[in-house]
């Protein structure tokens, strides 16, 4: 299965969180043993990251992701068009699956 795609608009200066629920058949995985990772790049080459996103499994027999990326870190990023993707995977990257990808219109900030 490939990843799904969605594009984020995410305004610089301000918390941004974002859930996800992934399923199986119709039904939410369970993502026990599982982590999830995310960055943002300024292309899907760049080898610098341009932001990564902080990412938790509160609950994971609801299959619930979220991501998240604090006003601090948005704030610090040039106004643009960048690239992310948003992965689990589980220890030592034994099992790694790529969930979702696209970019992200970072809008710029007036009022800092």
């Amino acid at each position: 299965m490939s990843a799904a795609r969605y594009n984020l608009v995410i305004d610089q200066g301000s918390d941004f969180a974002i859930n996800f629920t992934v399923k199986d058949n119709g039904s939410a995985k369970d993502l026990t043993g599982y982590s999830a990772r995310a960055q943002m790049r300024t292309s899907k080459t760049a080898t610098s990251v341009a932001a990564t996103f902080t990412c938790t499994i509160s609950t994971p027999s609801t299959g619930t992701v979220t991501m998240a990326l604090p006003n601090a870190t948005s704030s610090a990023l040039t106004a643009g068009t960048y690239v992310y993707d948003l992965e689990i995977f589980t220890a030592n990257d034994a099992t790694v699956t790529r969930l979702i990808q696209g970019s992200v219109d970072l809008t710029q900030e007036v009022t800092r």
